[in-house]
């Protein structure tokens, strides 16, 4: 089968494709053939180093397929049923993967393979950002950065069905109008204005409850700036640059703010809340609460160009990579 491998941290240049044996599952693994492959920015940090794994090393963590065969203990699944994941092991970026059959969940009728594939790993944080990372309700004001994003598309929209103020900000004109057709009730152009500026005009000064961050590095200062006093700093990503050094003078004590830093590992540790999880994001989008529109689809021979393209942040929402 084919398979996208790289041997060293890198530039998308170090993403190589191979033909490789795929070897049976063991007593409690499933075979997958993959129908379609999420595309998240966590898979840049792996293949940068950022986020160090063990080399030589597969890429990618979420995909939609079929069981084409499973080990002699497997109970949970049967041969021919369509399942998704977005977990470890690496590797979802191959025609075919082994999978322990816990790390996987059933997709329900009505999920395409495309929105089930592109759907887990950024409805799954989604879900937790909004519902349980800080508990969102009706009438709190968020500011989420980067909203036109997978992540900001699906927690916008959710947000916006819960009652909450959404304002989101974003880096272009064309993703102004991607942000409000997601949830948001307004949308600053952090290109164009300064955004602690312009959430003081929505909302007067301290004015936000909860800021959801995935940028880092260049919207961190403004985000805690943004907050009321014991407001939630909600840090999930690192899109511009880490942030290095959190001042607890400076950032937390000024107005007694609640920060943390949580990752979708720390909110799907047992199976049951992994299961939870993604059955409230299949429900939401089966209720209509959340609507995914799959922004460009690429094959395996040009993962390197998806890659380009989802540092650049060019990408108009979430991508896919079709394996055949």
């Amino acid at each position: 089968m084919k398979k996208i491998e790289f041997k060293k941290f890198g530039g998308p240049e170090v993403l190589e494709l191979k033909d490789v044996e795929i070897g049976k599952p063991s007593s409690k693994e499933v075979l997958i053939k993959n129908l379609s492959i999420g595309i998240n920015y966590i898979d840049v940090y792996h293949r940068t180093g950022l986020y160090p794994i063990p080399l030589p090393s597969g890429i990618g963590l979420e995909a939609c397929g079929v069981i084409e065969e499973i080990g002699s203990e497997v109970d949970l699944f049967k041969v021919g049923e369509r399942v998704s994941h977005a977990s470890m092991p690496i590797g979802g970026y191959s025609e075919k993967q082994l999978m322990p059959q816990d790390k996987l969940v059933k997709v329900p009728e009505g999920i395409s393979d495309e929105i089930a594939s592109c759907i887990m790993l950024k409805g799954i944080t989604a879900e937790y950002l909004l519902h349980r990372s800080y508990a969102a309700k009706k009438g709190d004001k968020i500011l989420f950065h980067a909203a036109a994003g997978g992540v900001g598309q699906i927690l916008c929209q959710w947000a916006n069905a819960i009652g909450c103020i959404v304002i989101g900000t974003v880096g272009s004109k064309e993703k102004e109008e991607i942000a409000k057709k997601n949830g948001c009730h307004h949308v600053i152009n952090y290109t164009e204005n300064n955004f602690v500026t312009e959430v003081e005009k929505l909302v007067g000064k301290d004015g936000i409850d909860v800021v959801y961050d995935g940028v880092g590095q260049k919207t961190f200062e403004g985000s805690i700036e943004c907050l009321k006093v014991r407001g939630m700093m909600v840090a999930f990503g690192n899109a511009s640059g880490y942030v290095h050094t959190l001042d607890i003078k400076k950032h937390i004590n000024a107005k007694g703010l609640f920060f943390t830093r949580p990752s979708i590992a720390h909110y799907t540790v047992t199976r049951e809340e992994f299961v939870e999880s993604a059955s409230k994001v299949f429900e939401a989008v089966l209720s209509g609460k959340i609507k995914i529109n799959i922004s460009k689809k690429y094959s395996l021979n040009n993962v390197k160009e998806a890659h380009k393209e989802l540092e650049a942040r060019i990408l108009t929402g979430p991508a896919v990579i079709i394996p055949n």
